[in-house]
């Protein structure tokens, strides 16, 4: 069965030098907070360009602790996308803000900024803050987005978790606004084995308040300089990151290989490929094409052994906890209606391409 994400394959690639470090932090006696959290926040930081990295326990965890560090009244709005994981919206909620969904460019499906122009026009100053999602590893379009938020007086968090070392005008993804957020989830394209997440800061001031809310407001241990929570990555998974960061670049590099023959392959099926803005060196997390006929082809191809994954089947305003009836975003809900995710990993060859390309084509009736 060919997948749509494979973290064991990335372990089995690296298991020597992974074994190697889980053996190294078990001897050394520091689990919590020691030598290789250090050293991976270093390391990270210094791949994305900016001058601080803070670990943190996850993905949702990291989105949630950089929107507290802003120091926002509760209650204020953060403007984001419906298009994503509802975890983006768990920790706005979390964090006592109330999110505002704003349409998506539909070529490259992430955030619109005439649409987000239009959100600041109808919430004005209640609207504080802004979380652009850098979707299957294409950046939003960052200079316009934050030249916008900072015309209204908010503050821009990139979501970083489907983007490691995707870059925008030569910048990487998390060195654009003043925090950013990433999500080590193992099938990520840095995947932990287990939870994980990080925050990058080109704000010293913000960056130093993201360390103290991470464990427990603590400047000095036992006394807090303001309200905090537990939100640590351990030693462990901090070793395992830094081998899997050293291999980041190769790594996406066979998956833009591979997006490549995809986009060879497919383009005269009845699939929309996915498009890439001006400007920017997609991280390719996901290979997403779109058909108004998704479920008919993802099921094709899984009697083939081919599995897809659909990120994201319902637009987080459609679905039970987050519902909004008045709220309409038609480009939104067609890609969600739409979106279907090819397997596309280092753990895959061309040939493996080569049989989903095969497979869709015989669907199409173009083989």
């Amino acid at each position: 069965m060919l997948l749509p994400a494979d973290p064991k394959a990335n372990y089995l690639a690296h298991a020597v030098e992974i074994r190697a470090a889980i053996d190294r932090v078990l001897a050394s006696g520091h689990y919590i907070l020691g030598p290789e959290v250090e050293a991976f926040e270093k390391e990270f930081a210094r791949y994305c360009g900016v001058a601080d990295c803070i670990s943190v326990a996850n993905g949702t965890e990291a989105i949630e602790i950089a929107l507290r560090a802003l120091g926002l009244e509760p209650g204020v709005r953060v403007a984001t996308v419906a298009n994503t994981v509802t975890a983006t919206i768990s920790a706005i909620q979390q964090a006592g803000l109330r999110p505002v969904f704003v349409e998506i460019d539909p070529t490259t499906m992430v955030m619109d900024p005439e649409h987000l122009e239009k959100a600041f026009d109808r919430f004005g100053s209640s609207l504080r803050a802004v979380i652009p999602v850098h979707l299957y590893g294409h950046p939003a379009p960052m200079p316009e987005i934050l030249k916008i938020a900072a015309a209204r007086g908010a503050t821009v968090i990139e979501d970083c978790a489907q983007a490691h070392g995707a870059s925008l005008d030569g910048r990487k993804a998390g060195n654009w606004a003043p925090l950013a957020a990433f999500s080590f989830y193992p099938t990520k394209n840095v995947g932990a084995l287990g939870d994980g997440g990080a925050i990058t800061a080109r704000d010293s001031a913000l960056a130093d308040r993201v360390r103290l809310i991470r464990q427990y407001g603590w400047k000095t241990r036992y006394v807090a300089e303001m309200p905090g929570r537990n939100s640590r990555l351990d030693e462990l998974q901090a070793a395992i990151l830094r081998v899997k960061l050293a291999h980041l670049d190769a790594e996406n590099a066979v998956r833009r290989k591979l997006a490549g023959r995809y986009l060879e392959r497919l383009k005269n099926s009845p699939l929309r490929l996915p498009q890439t803005a001006a400007g920017v060196e997609h991280a390719y997390h996901q290979f997403v094409v779109r058909t108004p006929k998704r479920d008919a082809l993802k099921d094709h191809l899984q009697t083939r052994g081919i599995a897809c994954g659909v990120l994201y089947p319902i637009p987080i305003h459609h679905q039970p906890a987050y519902r909004d009836v008045d709220l309409s975003l038609p480009e939104t809900e067609k890609a969600c209606a739409e979106v279907l995710c090819l397997p596309c990993h280092p753990g895959l060859s061309l040939g493996d391409i080569d049989s989903v390309c095969d497979a869709i084509l015989g669907w199409s009736g173009l083989a």
